[in-house]
């Protein structure tokens, strides 16, 4: 079975993700045009009350994953983290979880972990689930400077190759944003390469001629979202004027109408 995620990566325009963080968020980004729908777990932890890294409960992850399901028709890509899991083999389990809870994609990412721990994440999830999951391998060489300068380059070529090798279908590179930095990963990994929404980052007609496959927003689009919640009941505890709750949404036809029940 030919996953819907492939025809996706491979251009020739940039596959945008403004990820989501619950069902009703996904529902709206559908709405708003994406072509599939990925997960943040920061947005999904916060969603949750709990910090990013793997302190939201496995299962309520999975349940979100499934809710999103339920309202969404466009291809899932979640974002596990390490996978809730240290070793290789509770790795590939927790795959099968997400893969049935309704994702045909994953994000897994090495933080600062030897790269060999994730290789071989990779390699036991492809054994067990194959063409049923699209690997995104995300390298954090440049997000948690684990290196600097050419140094940054070489050991993130090292690691995509090493994680490709291993089966991932694409590589995630957060905070690689300077042009040149791009065209040179790109002309080095031989995958689609997946950057993140950050200061520097050349605009999107930029990054397709660059050759990038896939833009994320990570937590950026929940980030917001929750900041303006702040603001609005800031301002609402501050006067109570009730103004601001009557403007009209850029929503077509409102929220309510574009849920749906069942």
């Amino acid at each position: 079975m030919t996953n819907p995620f492939k025809a996706l990566h491979a251009g020739p325009d940039v596959l945008v993700l403004p990820n989501a963080w619950d069902a009703g968020s996904a529902r709206v980004i559908e709405v708003a045009g994406a072509k599939a729908i990925a997960t943040s777990s920061a947005a999904v932890a916060w969603a949750h009350g709990y910090p990013d890294g793997q302190a939201l409960p496995f299962e309520v992850l999975l349940s979100d994953l499934r809710a999103i399901r339920r309202v969404t028709s466009v291809p899932l890509t979640a974002d596990i983290e390490a996978a809730w899991a240290t070793d290789a083999s509770g790795a590939a389990e927790n795959v099968l979880r997400v893969l049935d809870a309704g994702a045909q994609g994953v994000n897994i990412e090495d933080g600062t972990d030897p790269p060999e721990t994730l290789a071989a994440k990779i390699e036991a999830i492809k054994k067990r689930a194959g063409e049923r999951v699209w690997i995104n391998a995300r390298t954090d060489v440049y997000l948690k400077k684990l290196a600097e300068g050419e140094a940054a380059y070489e050991e993130t070529l090292r690691r995509a190759k090493r994680y490709r090798d291993a089966g991932a279908d694409s590589i995630f590179a957060p905070f690689a944003a300077e042009e040149g930095l791009l065209r040179r990963l790109v002309a080095g990994i031989a995958a689609p390469i997946n950057v993140l929404a950050c200061p520097g980052l050349p605009p999107l007609a930029r990054l397709k001629e660059i050759g990038i496959r896939r833009l994320s927003a990570g937590g950026g689009v929940g980030k917001i979202a929750y900041d303006f919640a702040y603001r609005a009941a800031q301002s609402f505890l501050a006067d109570g004027r009730s103004e601001p709750f009557v403007q009209p949404l850029a929503i077509p036809h409102g929220l309510n109408a574009i849920m749906k029940r069942g």
